[in-house]
């Protein structure tokens, strides 16, 4: 479920309480009817943390929180519709006074038109009123305790806490031995006209981060004249990815140039010169075999590093050294998770090591699970009773996820405070491996209300803790040869777990698989489409954001 009810539940309660009085509001009368809504979305709104606590667990509290998220979406609705008619009422409005001015013989017709106005809203605020009040009477909502969340859960006190921990880009001591051994024959081999190594392993296990490493040693820099680093994703477009190499060595390209354009332009800039390449995430061999090949044949030397999940793909591409990346041993893991966490005492290491080391067994011993893991134990005591109760929760964590690595980073993500679960699932809407920009998705997440006010401080401020926050926990990954990590990508991994969440309400991927009958409950749409023109089903009686 995309939406977070307590983060949906407050900004409608907030709304209803600023519309009430609004005199568009007024002039319909609609106003009794409405602050009977607002009375019953802070009743419910009382137990939502419950609630929310126990939907991965209890089918039951899951299907009760999908109807009530449905209602709260539609008094949403209503509240625009009754204050776009409500509006029109107004003297001063321009269709009101025009109409007044052109047409005073059809004031009885228009009065007519104001009352079935009125009518028609009012009677689907009590239509709402009487949905919710159905819902709150569901014996589902009658276990619910009226507990909120803990006051210390916000994401201000988090970051305090959060910030403590050392750098996202920590590694374990075999990333290191590994970037040492793949720096030296890279070295070895630049005289190569075309070198080719792979980092095979499978998703969350590393590649990337040991890819980083090599890429950034400082032997690399200085041995190669030009650098570039493509992240070519699962559904890359073929024109994006000469795009993206002459984008990252500073290479100007006219906006419609083709395939072949772009290609003669590479080839061109990268005639005669060295070249080191990465290709991030590859799941098919012709990103180098069809596109990237013949313009680096001009090239004087080169070394191409793949990072692929599949060896075969590897081989397909004509790798000349493949090195396997392997799960972290469990030392190497927890010594990656207390290090993660800043733990300086000797005797808090040595007391939380057997809890520790089966929270490294619950997070298959992969260093994203680990380093994610790692963020949410920061706001833990540092007691092997708190992280007992933490290791608990993995039991009912996994029940509606497809395996222990899915639950392991669920329960990090369940230890959000709301409006940063609202942010992170968000994120989802964006393509595979795309680059995520902190001054545009801050923005977004203003619009569609997910920031909260806080006393002295801008909503743009706000926004930007939430960012910042969100990397600290390691749920996004930021790009730190950019200024202020201002742009940042979502992990693979976390983002199919986003993609799970959001699946009742956000469509994520190809177009074509689009079917009416799954459209019926959509907010939200984010769409791979490769043609001019983007064409849906039926959207009648939908209301839906599209990205």
């Amino acid at each position: 479920m995309a939406t977070i009810l307590e983060s949906l539940l407050g900004s409608c309660a907030n709304k209803l309480q600023n519309i009430i009085s609004d005199e568009a509001i007024l002039i319909l009368g609609v106003e009794e009817e409405l602050a009977e809504v607002l009375r019953r979305v802070e009743l419910i709104r009382c137990c939502i943390y419950d609630a929310e606590k126990r939907r991965t667990k209890e089918l039951a509290v899951n299907n009760w929180l999908g109807q009530l998220r449905d209602v709260i979406y539609d008094v949403d609705e209503i509240m625009d519709v009754a204050r776009c008619k409500g509006s029109k009422l107004l003297p001063d409005h321009p269709s009101s006074s025009s109409i007044s001015a052109s047409y005073k013989g059809l004031s009885v017709s228009s009065c007519f038109c104001n009352i079935r106005s009125r009518h028609d809203v009012a009677v689907r605020i009590r239509s709402l009123n009487k949905r919710i009040e159905n819902i709150s009477k569901d014996t589902t909502f009658l276990t619910f305790s009226t507990s909120t969340q803990p006051t210390g859960n916000g994401p201000t006190s988090k970051l305090i806490r959060s910030s403590n921990l050392v750098e996202p880009n920590l590694v374990g001591k075999e990333i290191i031995h590994s970037s040492k051994k793949l720096v030296d024959l890279a070295l070895a081999h630049k005289a190569n006209k075309s070198y080719k190594l792979a980092i095979v392993g499978t998703g969350g296990v590393g590649k990337t981060t040991l890819a980083q490493k090599i890429f950034n040693d400082q032997k690399i820099k200085g041995s190669f004249k030009l650098q570039a680093w493509i992240c070519v994703s699962r559904d890359y477009n073929e024109v994006t990815v000469p795009k993206e190499v002459l984008r990252n060595i500073g290479v100007y390209h006219e906006q419609g140039e083709t395939i072949a354009e772009l290609q003669r332009k590479l080839a061109e800039t990268v005639e005669g010169k060295s070249f080191f390449l990465v290709l991030d995430d590859v799941w098919h061999p012709n990103v180098w075999t069809d596109l990237l090949r013949t313009p680096f044949h001009t090239t004087n030397s080169g070394v191409i590093l793949v990072t692929t999940r599949d060896d075969q793909i590897a081989m397909r591409i004509g790798i000349q050294h493949t090195h396997q990346v392997d799960l972290m041993s469990a030392e190497v893991g927890w010594e990656l998770l207390w290090k993660s966490m800043n733990i300086a005492e000797e005797k808090e290491v040595h007391n939380l090591r057997n809890t520790g080391m089966e929270i490294i067994d619950k997070c298959g011993r992969l260093p994203l699970a680990i380093k994610v893991t790692a963020s949410a134990l920061a706001s833990k005591d540092l007691t092997e009773n708190e992280w007992r109760k933490f290791l608990g929760k993995y039991s009912g964590s996994h029940r509606m996820l497809s395996d222990e690595i899915e639950g392991a980073l669920y329960l990090s993500y369940d230890e959000l405070p709301h409006r940063l679960k609202q942010c992170f699932l968000y994120c989802a809407l964006y393509t595979e491996d795309s680059i995520i920009y902190r001054g545009v998705v801050t923005k977004l997440w203003i619009a569609e209300g997910f920031i909260m006010e806080q006393q002295g401080q801008l909503l743009e401020d706000t926004a930007e803790g939430y960012y910042y926050e969100l990397i600290h926990r390691n749920l996004l990954q930021p790009d730190n040869t950019i200024f202020n990590q201002a742009q940042c990508r979502m992990h693979d991994l976390l983002r199919q777990l986003a993609c799970k969440l959001s699946r009742d309400e956000c469509f994520i991927g190809d177009v074509e698989t689009l079917r009416g009958e799954n459209m019926s409950k959509l907010r939200r749409l984010s769409v791979v489409n490769k043609k001019d023109k983007l064409v849906l089903t039926s959207m009648d009686n939908m209301v839906v954001k599209i990205i």
